[in-house]
């Protein structure tokens, strides 16, 4: 009896401690690190308005339509998202539907006529008509990009080549060189409408 107690208050001990030193000590390391090492990413990547109001995030795609919801023609259309009611980073999560499902081939049918009544008639990148797998991806293919330009210029008045060298500008490499597909950000490509 005396030694189960006696093994069982080692346990206990050794409970606590490495609870504190893993589940508390490591946290702080690695929050610390961070802050050290990379503090803009550790902090979510925010962008800020000249102000210093944030306007988003890079990590996170956003909405840019009017109060109807109809989509702004200024602006590059981010990729649709599956996460409840717009971009919001509490609800997300991917649709779960499979290729067969009723709903998936409506909304995808819905977003082909959206993107043609935006954008007109031609090939419609994969990524304007399915959400990511987290419903929030901030970044859109170069295609999707291209599609859009034409309209933004349109609707800024600006010259198309204008445009076609933002997209350029804010196209961002694999990862890695040779990881995922090149992609551009579509709220620092916005940002870089609205400066220019």
């Amino acid at each position: 009896m005396r030694l189960t107690l006696r093994t069982a208050g080692v346990a206990v001990r050794a409970m606590l401690v490495f609870t504190a030193l893993l589940g508390m000590g490591y946290m702080l390391l690695i929050t610390a690190i961070g802050q050290v090492a990379l503090p803009f990413q550790a902090n979510g990547s925010l962008a800020t308005a000249a102000d210093g109001t944030v306007v988003g995030s890079q990590l996170l795609g956003q909405s840019f339509t009017d109060a109807d919801g109809a989509a702004l023609p200024q602006y590059f259309q981010s990729r649709p998202s599956a996460a409840g009611d717009g971009y919001d980073a509490a609800a997300s999560s991917g649709s779960n539907l499979g290729p067969e499902n009723e709903d998936l081939i409506a909304s995808i049918s819905e977003r082909e006529e959206a993107s043609r009544v935006l954008d007109g008639d031609g090939t419609i990148p994969v990524d304007a008509l399915t959400a990511s797998g987290s419903g929030l991806d901030p970044d859109i293919s170069v295609a999707n990009a291209e599609r859009q330009v034409a309209r933004v210029a349109e609707a800024r008045g600006i010259p198309v080549s204008d445009v076609e060298a933002l997209v350029a500008a804010h196209t961002l490499p694999r990862d890695l060189g040779y990881l995922g597909d090149p992609r551009v950000n579509v709220l620092e490509l916005n940002r870089a409408l609205d400066a220019r």
